[in-house]
């Protein structure tokens, strides 16, 4: 520091400051010798706080507002001093003034997935980002605790060490609400409110506060993501036997749209049909997966019969021809089974028919 510079600081008699940036915090007021006429100005700007250091040692903390240092509004500092060279004399203190606006956009998130078990997926790793807001509460313990005697202290200084602690509180908060990853956009603004009241003793021992603790975002792992949009993928389709329909008329449509000619047109087409009936032969009969057994053979008919006045059965086909060879089953007997109209006389149905042509007629009387 040259010469004029040490002349200009026994002239101070302004102390303040004016801040040019958006994330300085704390900002200490030099000058030649940390020397302070009496009776100097200091003004503090709101969002402002002055502290005043001597030796090592805080002394006193000022409010927004012009204050005249002299005895009467230093006193802590006039008792550290002692005044030994008169009220006159200049003192030496140092002056830091912090910044007590909020600080905005701050970013946090987790630097290694939280691992947890999800009701739906299993044991699960999550990542999770958003921002905060904080500001200085109380400019004494942020100066103790936190800048010590750094001369430009800026909140990227600091957001590190906020950003751990968020993190490990919100990994904590997050695994004891057992909420369902899927569930979890659902509930951003709780977790924000729930983590902000969390946090707020961790950061008053700073002498901070935070504010608008919000979630922005909660990821998957790209493997899971990438199974869920298959799975979404599956539900959007809907129908697998109208989807299959739909994909072969597209592909028969573009095959007879083909330049290629008539060849590469019929092509196209029986592609498009054969892949066709083998979707739907897939998806629309059932067919058995592999390793399982065959479907069931279909089962014969059963007849119902008027017999007697009422209707009885059903009868199987076995119990019907003893019926015809007890002669209680007649060709006349109206019978009905499924996926006949009406009731049908036992003789015309195509299945029984054959039934009375293997017994013989009866007796001629003697």
């Amino acid at each position: 520091m040259g010469l004029w510079d040490k002349i200009r600081g026994e002239f101070i008699d302004i102390v303040e400051w004016l801040d040019p940036s958006n994330d300085t915090m704390v900002y200490r007021f030099e000058r030649h010798g940390n020397e302070i006429k009496q009776n100097a100005q200091l003004v503090v700007r709101e969002s402002q706080a002055a502290v005043f250091i001597n030796e090592g040692q805080l002394a006193d903390v000022f409010a927004p507002g012009t204050h005249t240092l002299n005895t009467q509004n230093l006193p802590i500092l006039s008792t550290l001093q002692g005044w030994k060279y008169g009220f006159e004399s200049p003192f030496k203190a140092e002056v830091y003034f912090v910044s007590t606006r909020r600080f905005t956009n701050l970013k946090w998130g987790t630097q290694n997935p939280i691992m947890m078990r999800d009701a739906e997926f299993g044991p699960l790793r999550l990542r999770m980002f958003g921002t905060y807001c904080v500001r200085v509460a109380d400019p004494a313990v942020f100066i103790k605790e936190i800048v010590g005697t750094d001369g430009q202290f800026t909140a990227d200084e600091v957001s590190e060490q906020l950003r751990n602690l968020i993190v490990s509180r919100f990994s904590d908060m997050v695994a004891e609400s057992k909420i369902p990853a899927l569930d979890m956009a659902a509930n951003y603004d709780e977790f924000g409110r729930f983590a902000t009241e969390r946090l707020h003793p961790d950061f008053v021992a700073y002498g901070l506060d935070v504010s608008n603790l919000l979630v922005e975002n909660v990821s998957l792992p790209p493997a899971v993501e990438e199974a869920l949009d298959k799975r979404t993928s599956m539900g959007v389709v809907g129908n697998l036997q109208q989807y299959a329909q739909f994909q072969a008329a597209n592909a028969m449509e573009a095959a007879a749209k083909n330049p290629g000619g008539e060849a590469a047109g019929g092509i196209g087409l029986g592609m498009g049909f054969a892949m066709a009936n083998q979707m739907v032969q897939n998806f629309g009969q059932g067919q058995a997966a592999p390793g399982g057994p065959p479907p069931l053979p279909n089962a014969a008919p059963a007849y119902f019969a008027a017999m007697g006045g009422q209707q009885t059965g059903p009868h199987t086909l076995e119990a019907l021809q003893q019926q015809v060879q007890q002669g209680t089953l007649k060709p006349e007997t109206l019978v009905w089974t499924q996926g006949m109209a009406d009731w049908t006389a036992a003789a015309h149905a195509p299945a029984l028919a054959p039934l009375f042509g293997a017994v013989p007629p009866p007796l001629p009387p003697s």
